[in-house]
C-alpha cells in the first residue's frame, strides 16, 4: 500500500472528503471503465452494482443446479485485472455481486487474492438477506406478504417460491468497513447503500443524520448505473458524447456540505447538468419522497450546477426518517414460455406477418392451447411503440421488412411445446417471403417476481471478515 494513500483506521478522524467511483451498472456490464478508474483516478472507494430483482432469481436457479454458482462471476474477472492494484493503492471495493452465494464468491476471491500475493487483505461480507426459510414463521407472526402491485394472493404462489431477498441498507456494510475490510461483498444490498456506507465511514455521519444520508444516497444514485450516469443511454444529446467506445463511469467527490459528480481523466463520456438530471430522476417515482431503506429522500428542490468541464455540483437535498418496513422481492415459478420469430420481406411485409400470426393462432385453437398469456408483436411496427399500426396504416404498406414475434406463457411444459413445431413450417406453408431465424424455439421456465414489504426487525443481517492468507 502506498504511504501517500493510507486507509483510515477505526478511531481516526474523518478525511473531510471521500471520492467514490461507480464501477458497474448491472450484471454483464463492461469492466473497462472500472479498471481504467482504478488505474487512472484518485478514488478512495469503488462500488459495483450487479443486481436487479430478477437477477436474484436467475442466480438462485443457477445455484440450485450448481451449489458453487449463484454469484456474478464477472466481478471475479474484474478483480483479477485490477484487484491487486486497488489493494496496493488503498482503494476499497464494495459490491453486491455475491447475489445468492456470498460465501462462494468470498471463497473464490480469497483464493485469487492469495495467488496474487495479497496476504493480509481483509474481505468483509454480509449474510442474512435471503429469508425464504423464514416465510412460514413470518406468516404465523402475521406478515401477509401482500403484493405491492396489488396483484394476486400470496397463498397461490407460496409453494412456488425459490428465493426471497430483502433490500437492505448501509448498516452491515458500514460494520465491515469499521472492522477494516478492504473489500465488502453483499447479497441484495440496495445499489445506493454501497455508496452511502463509505460516506458515513469517512465523514462520520450518524444513522439519523437524515439530510446527509439523503446526500449520500443521491451521490450513489448518480453512480449506481455506471455508464448511464456519464453519457451512456443519454437521451438529450447522445451525439455530443465523446469517445463512447471508451466511456468512463461517474465519480462522486463527497464532502461535509456538498458533492460533485465527475469522471476519471483520459476517458470518454460526458458529465453535465442534463446528463446528471436524466440519471437523477431515473427510477424516482416521487421526487419529494424517494424511499430507501436508509432514508426518505426529498430532491424536489435539488440544484445541479455545472462548475467546470465534466464537473457538476449537486445541492439542496433533504432527508427524512427512514421507513419502518423493508422491501422483499420473492422469485417464484410462474410457468413456462416459448417465443419464436419469422421475418417477412417487402412487398406487403406487415400484411404477411399479420396473416402468419392468424395462421398460428388458428392452429393453437385447434390444439386447445391453454395459455396464461399470448403476446404478438411486429418488430419494426409496434414492438416498442404500441398502436402505430392502427393509427397510421398507410405508412406500413412499403416497409422493407417486418419481424413477427409470437410468445406464449403456460402453466405446463406440455402446453408450451404446442407452439414449437408451428413456427418453422410457415417458411413454406404460409405467405411468401418468410425466413425463420434464431433456431428452433425452446421451452423456458418463467421466473415471476412478487414484491412486498416486511417489518425491519424480521431480518437478521450479519457482518463477517475473512483475512487472506
Amino acid at each position: 500500500m502506498k504511504e501517500t494513500e493510507p486507509k483510515r483506521k477505526e478511531g481516526e478522524e474523518a478525511m473531510g472528503k471521500v471520492i467514490i467511483g461507480g464501477g458497474q451498472g448491472f450484471w454483464g456490464d463492461s469492466n473497462d471503465a472500472a479498471i481504467h478508474m482504478v488505474r487512472n483516478s484518485d478514488i478512495n472507494y469503488m462500488a459495483c452494482d450487479y443486481l436487479a430483482e430478477l437477477t436474484m432469481s436467475i442466480l438462485a436457479r443457477q445455484k440450485l443446479k450448481n451449489p458453487k454458482a449463484g454469484y456474478a462471476r464477472d466481478f471475479l474477472g474484474m478483480m483479477k485485472e485490477c484487484g491487486k492494484e486497488a489493494y496496493e493503492k488503498g482503494i476499497r471495493v464494495l459490491t453486491n455481486a455475491g447475489g445468492m452465494n456470498i460465501e462462494g464468491l468470498v471463497e473464490a476471491l480469497a483464493a485469487q487474492a492469495s495467488e496474487q500475493g495479497l496476504s493480509g487483505m481483509k474481505i468483509g461480507y454480509v449474510t442474512g438477506d435471503e429469508i425464504s426459510d423464514r416465510i412460514p414463521a413470518l406468516l404465523k407472526e402475521g406478515v401477509t406478504f401482500e403484493n405491492m402491485d396489488d396483484t394476486g394472493d400470496f397463498r397461490d404462489i407460496q409453494d412456488k417460491v425459490f428465493n426471497a431477498n430483502v433490500y437492505f441498507g448501509h448498516e452491515p456494510t458500514l460494520e465491515c468497513l469499521r472492522q477494516g475490510a478492504d473489500m465488502v461483498i453483499t447479497g441484495r444490498s440496495t445499489d445506493s447503500a454501497l455508496f452511502l456506507a463509505p460516506c458515513m465511514h469517512e465523514l462520520g455521519w450518524e444513522a439519523d443524520d437524515w439530510d446527509n444520508l439523503a446526500r449520500g444516497i443521491m451521490a450513489g444514485h448518480l453512480l449506481e448505473c455506471g455508464g448511464q450516469g456519464a453519457g451512456g443511454n443519454y437521451d438529450y444529446g447522445w451525439r455530443d458524447v465523446s469517445r463512447m467506445d471508451e466511456l468512463g463511469f461517474p465519480i462522486a467527490e463527497v464532502s461535509e456540505d456538498n458533492f460533485v459528480i465527475t469522471k476519471a481523466p483520459d476517458c470518454g463520456g460526458i458529465i453535465c447538468e442534463q446528463s446528471c438530471k436524466e440519471q437523477f430522476l431515473y427510477e424516482v417515482h416521487d421526487p419529494a419522497n424517494y424511499l430507501t431503506p436508509d432514508v426518505n429522500v426529498d430532491i424536489s428542490q435539488a440544484t445541479l450546477t455545472q462548475i467546470g468541464e465534466n464537473r457538476v455540483r449537486v445541492g439542496n437535498i433533504r432527508g427524512r426518517r427512514r421507513p419502518d418496513m423493508l422491501k422483499l422481492s420473492l422469485g417464484y415459478h410462474a410457468g413456462y414460455k416459448v417465443a419464436g420469430m419469422l421475418s417477412f420481406a417487402w412487398p406487403d411485409a406487415y400484411e404477411k406477418a399479420q396473416y402468419a400470426a392468424d395462421i398460428i393462432m388458428k392452429k393453437m385453437k385447434r390444439k386447445n392451447l391453454a395459455a396464461e398469456e399470448v403476446r404478438i408483436d411486429y418488430i419494426g411496427v409496434n414492438a416498442l411503440h404500441l398502436g402505430v399500426a392502427e393509427t397510421d396504416p398507410e405508412k406500413l404498406k412499403d416497409l422493407n421488412e417486418v419481424v413477427l414475434r409470437i410468445a406464449i406463457r403456460t402453466l405446463t411444459k406440455e402446453e408450451a411445446y404446442k407452439l414449437v413445431p408451428e413456427i418453422a413450417p410457415l417458411q413454406l406453408n404460409g405467405p411468401p417471403g418468410a425466413s425463420f431465424f434464431g433456431g428452433r424455439a425452446k421451452v423456458q421456465e418463467v421466473l415471476g417476481l412478487w414484491p412486498c414489504l416486511i417489518p425491519r426487525d424480521a431480518v437478521k443481517l450479519e457482518s463477517h471478515i475473512l483475512e487472506v492468507v
